[in-house]
């Protein structure tokens, strides 16, 4: 009987990333995907209504959320790409360091996911594409993408998981 090889820690860390790392090439490729399919199908504005209170459409943000700096003079496209790419050095090296907390490295994920999407998006067209409105008594919520939906998600969950140790007490 051959003894069983426990798993070098290296070995461990890199593998305790992949599945986080594989999750965040997802979120990004279906990201650009059906951005792909938004530029191939509607002109800029233009929009279909699919219900009520939702239509799809093609907008563009030269800002961050919310249109944030959106009619500053073009410095801003490289500043929010400088920021994506910092933030996906730091999730990485987040996700390496904290590699066994489940909840922690979905929320990275996510929010990795995204913020590579937008940051893609930034450096193609100098914009990004954003395409679900919704809508309700004439007020419209700011346009996004999957990408933004995507490092939202990423967010409830980091509020969800912090709220969680500190509920334990546990400060890793």
């Amino acid at each position: 009987m051959t003894p069983a090889v426990a798993p070098s820690p290296a070995g461990a860390a890199r593998a305790g990333i992949w599945p986080w790392l594989a999750l965040a090439v997802l979120i990004f490729i279906a990201d650009q995907w059906t951005k792909t399919l938004i530029l191939g199908n509607y002109r800029l504005y233009d929009f279909t209504v699919v219900t009520g209170f939702f239509n799809i459409g093609r907008w563009h943000n030269t800002g961050a959320a919310f249109s944030f700096l959106a009619g500053a003079s073009g410095w801003q496209r490289w500043f929010f790409t400088a920021i994506g790419i910092g933030a996906g050095v730091f999730i990485v090296w987040m996700l390496h360091k904290h590699r066994g907390q489940r909840l922690f490295g979905f929320a990275m994920a996510c929010i990795l996911g995204g913020a590579v999407g937008n940051v893609i998006d930034r450096l193609m067209h100098g914009y990004v594409v954003d395409f679900l409105d919704f809508h309700w008594g004439g007020r419209h919520f700011p346009a996004f993408n999957l990408a933004d939906s995507a490092i939202t998600l990423g967010a409830i969950c980091l509020i969800i998981d912090e709220l969680r140790r500190v509920r334990s007490g546990n400060k890793s």
